[in-house]
């Protein structure tokens, strides 16, 4: 995803898109950190990696248990062709695009649960976001911190 860096009263900053924020449950007055490897939310309680993909998974099975395969579908595709009007396409983009638009729900729930690698490296980029409240995934992020 790439971020424009713009002019921000005497300073110099960049806009986080709306999905991104709500995915790591970030809101005004929050905190992010900046490493060498980029920006990203903190690490509530320095979660493992391990962890943080069953934060991601129990965010997904939140979304599986509360809506349709149809409003997963099309949240995922709006999310999808704003992403990509925008240039912020991803390298998952085009598989989760495909499996959304694919006909059947087991490769699609398969994916967004399984704990197989290749599930595990789609979920780092989910476009299903949005479908939970900004609360719901604060909840699980703190269920996740322990």
């Amino acid at each position: 995803m790439k971020l424009t860096v713009r002019r921000v009263g005497n300073s110099l900053g960049v806009i986080l898109p709306k999905d991104a924020l709500e995915a790591w449950a970030i809101g005004e007055g929050d905190h992010l950190e900046l490493t060498e490897h980029g920006i990203r939310p903190p690490t509530r309680g320095g979660l493992s990696h391990q962890a943080l993909d069953e934060l991601k998974r129990s965010i997904a099975l939140a979304v599986v248990r509360n809506h349709t395969t149809r409003e997963i579908r099309a949240q995922m595709l709006a999310n999808l062709h704003r992403w990509k009007s925008q240039g912020t396409w991803g390298p998952a983009y085009d598989e989760w695009q495909s499996i959304a638009q694919s006909e059947g729900d087991g490769e699609l729930f398969s994916v967004m649960l399984g704990r197989d690698e290749n599930s595990v490296r789609l979920r780092q980029s989910m476009p299903f976001v949005g479908l939970l409240s900004r609360e719901e995934v604060r909840k699980l992020h703190e269920e996740a911190g322990g």
